[in-house]
């Protein structure tokens, strides 16, 4: 979906679908400099992550398995809840493997602190992440993260995997929402 579809929903473009290939492929090819020589087992966090698991890995020119863990602290709200619900966890024993989850954003830091301490609690050789937004500003935990595509201001977005109250994912940039639209839901 384009941005002119849903013009009315949206404050402004933050990054359009330009900006974001051109970063996923510079992200992908840092990891494969970082990676040469070792199997790399890719994480996406569901579902948000979809889109940027999906072109991070076609930017590859290596092989890379993929699996996905389910874990939500959101709800339908605009604001981490903080408590992590587990909805769905690996199908893949990362015993001894480097593992790199791959997100679309960081907020608050709470649910991807605790999806690492539990990935680490697995004996994997490396856990890592990679994600395509971050919100310095909204950071409650703290989380080393080796790759970050875009640091962006503490706002509700939408776009390439981002969603509101399942809404929005499919579009094509990523957006700030007009706040006429999440306060008619909350």
């Amino acid at each position: 979906m384009d941005p002119e579809h849903v013009s009315k929903d949206l404050k402004a473009v933050l990054l359009s679908e330009e900006e974001i290939q051109a970063k996923v492929h510079e992200l992908a090819a840092t990891v494969e400099r970082d990676y040469a020589g070792r199997d790399l087992l890719l994480v996406g966090v569901l579902k948000g992550a979809v889109m940027v698991m999906a072109d991070f890995a076609r930017a590859l020119t290596r092989h890379a398995e993929m699996d996905w863990v389910a874990y939500s602290s959101y709800g339908s709200g605009t604001q981490s809840s903080g408590v992590v619900r587990i909805l769905k966890d690996l199908d893949t024993d990362i015993t001894g493997r480097h593992v790199l989850i791959v997100e679309d954003i960081i907020d608050t830091g709470l649910t991807l602190s605790w999806l690492v301490a539990n990935l680490r609690s697995r004996g994997p050789a490396s856990v890592e992440i990679c994600t395509l937004l971050r919100k310095p500003e909204a950071v409650k935990m703290a989380v080393s993260v080796k790759y970050v595509g875009f640091d962006i201001p503490d706002e509700f977005v939408v776009g390439y995997g981002l969603d509101h109250a399942e809404a929005y994912r499919n579009l094509r940039c990523v957006g700030t929402l007009a706040p006429h639209v999440y306060s008619e839901v909350e």
